[in-house]
């Protein structure tokens, strides 16, 4: 009797596109963050998105929700418009974007990569987690890359896309300031967690943040 493609772990059948293979209409389309950027495609994202497959597995970025790294999420069939999309950092990008967008100038880092993050649904709650937790991979092991900096941000579409951007914003002036990849955010509210625990943190003026892996 044929087995059946698992939708989680292992090698997926049919479920899962090819590491090695470029298929846009199984990414999401490049959003607001990489407007104006030299986004990759063809080879060249293949190529990133292998080393990233790499980086999550030794960092455990992983979504637990289908039990499997998170650069899988680019290659599940059932979810085409979900996963990251990257773009090389243009310094003449247009100027408004980049002034609204905090633009990290040449000094700072010479070389910087964009990443998008597009959940499979506008109120994943893992949304948070994995996008500190792919922030820390990269740029934590930027030696077995080619970028001084990786850029993460959400997605508009989640609905906690302003408060999740703005600790990836902190993160990243963090690690430009001090090398520390694996700090925590300060400044903004609580997000990630659903609304009654967030109700419960702001009545005890807590300003955790979930763990983020490692």
């Amino acid at each position: 009797m044929p087995g059946f493609p698992s939708p989680f772990g292992g090698d997926g059948g049919t479920l899962f596109e090819r590491y090695g293979e470029f298929v846009p209409g199984s990414l999401p389309e490049p959003g607001p963050f990489l407007e104006g950027h030299d986004v990759l495609t063809g080879r060249e994202h293949a190529a990133f998105h292998r080393l990233t497959r790499a980086l999550f597995e030794e960092r455990t970025v992983y979504d637990m929700t289908f039990n499997y790294n998170l650069a899988r999420l680019n290659l599940d069939t059932r979810h085409e418009n979900a996963g990251y999309r990257y773009a090389v950092e243009c310094g003449d990008a247009d100027d408004a974007e980049r002034e609204d967008d905090d633009a990290i100038e040449e000094e700072e880092a010479e070389r910087v990569l964009r990443a998008e993050f597009t959940p499979t649904t506008p109120f994943c709650p893992q949304s948070h987690t994995l996008t500190i937790g792919s922030f820390r991979a990269w740029n934590a092991l930027s030696d077995r890359h080619e970028y001084d900096l990786v850029r993460v941000r959400v997605a508009p579409m989640h609905h906690q896309s302003g408060g999740i951007n703005d600790q990836l914003t902190e993160l990243e002036r963090t690690y430009l300031e001090t090398g520390d990849a694996t700090a925590e955010p300060e400044d903004s509210a609580a997000v990630g967690s659903p609304p009654t625990e967030r109700a419960a943190q702001d009545e005890e003026g807590s300003r955790s943040i979930p763990d983020a892996p490692f």
